[in-house]
């Protein structure tokens, strides 16, 4: 989602370094920073500490957050930059992603693959050392699922891509969990299964909007192939799903009242805008009045809100 700032340019034309070869520095650090999603990585970090502070029922260690975290940006960082080395062949080609750094030439394809190896490197042997092994088996778990299994085999292949391939932004969920206890638990599963249900929907509103791009380079988004009438009833469908799903862990005595008042309130909403959705498209709206980036933006706002909760239950119990 990060871009970097670079010349304006057609979709596809790679930006030729100047003379020489000179790239300036602070551009390229710019540019070695876009390579890992800073924006996506901030979601992952919603879901990874808030889960620490239920698993520690308080306050965690603050310094095993900060490692924790430290040791999250640098395998997720990883993970998206060698999913740019792999798709820079469509990146090329597509108007939201013609910006990112293999396209415009500041940096280049071996440099990027070098540096998302070693950041996958660096980040395991992290989290092994200063947090706990099983935290790193599952980062480089979450890294190799993103990479392997969504970017190489399923992204280019199946409808399915982001359904099975966002278990990879599930894995956080998980993470956070054992970094305190160095164990899972159900509550960590039902995080992680909210977070399974919410990828989807949350995802699919922004592939409405930019399938023509996806549909450019033959990647077959459910937007792609088939109708928003149909992308929407799917929405919903996994919109129910993920609401029902995080009501599950005050019956299994995880949280209280507040969790519970969010987890209804704020599934209310986007219960509300997922079926708006699902009225526009059924009527036939097209274009900018099919209104499908509000749902997008709420999903953000959602997943914030109930981590946030996720948090803020156990000091209220």
């Amino acid at each position: 989602m990060c871009v970097t700032a670079v010349e304006s340019r057609p979709a596809g034309v790679a930006l030729t370094p100047s003379p020489g070869g000179h790239r300036p520095f602070g551009a390229r650090v710019k540019a070695f920073v876009a390579l890992t999603k800073p924006r996506i990585i901030e979601l992952l970090l919603i879901t990874t500490v808030p889960v620490m502070f239920l698993a520690a029922q308080g306050v965690p260690d603050l310094w095993l957050v900060l490692t924790t975290t430290v040791g999250g940006y640098l395998s997720a960082g990883g993970a998206n930059a060698l999913n740019m080395y792999i798709d820079r062949d469509i990146d090329a080609l597509m108007d939201r992603t013609s910006q990112r750094p293999l396209v415009t030439g500041m940096v280049s394809p071996r440099e990027c693959l070098v540096f998302g190896i070693g950041l996958g490197v660096v980040s395991t042997l992290w989290f092994g050392l200063l947090v706990n092994w099983l935290s790193a088996a599952l980062a480089l778990g979450a890294l190799l699922f993103y990479v392997v299994v969504y970017t190489m085999l399923l992204k280019r292949r199946t409808s399915q891509n982001i359904v099975w391939g966002g278990i990879a932004g599930c894995l956080p969920v998980l993470i956070g969990w054992s970094s305190v206890t160095n164990s899972l638990s159900w509550a960590a599963v039902v995080l992680f299964a909210v977070i399974f249900f919410w990828t989807p929907p949350h995802y699919w509103p922004l592939s409405m909007k930019v399938k023509d791009d996806y549909a450019r380079v033959g990647v077959p988004m459910l937007p792609v192939i088939a109708s928003n009438r149909v992308v929407a009833k799917q929405i919903v469908l996994y919109s129910w799903v993920m609401v029902a799903v995080s009501l599950l862990l005050t019956p299994l005595g995880y949280t209280g009242w507040f969790y519970t008042a969010v987890a209804l309130l704020a599934g209310g909403f986007w219960l509300w805008e997922a079926h708006g959705l699902q009225n526009r498209a059924k009527a036939g709206v097209t274009g900018g009045k099919l209104k499908e980036m509000r749902l997008f933006h709420w999903s953000i706002t959602y997943v914030s809100l109930l981590f946030l909760a996720v948090a803020v239950d156990p000091f209220l119990r």
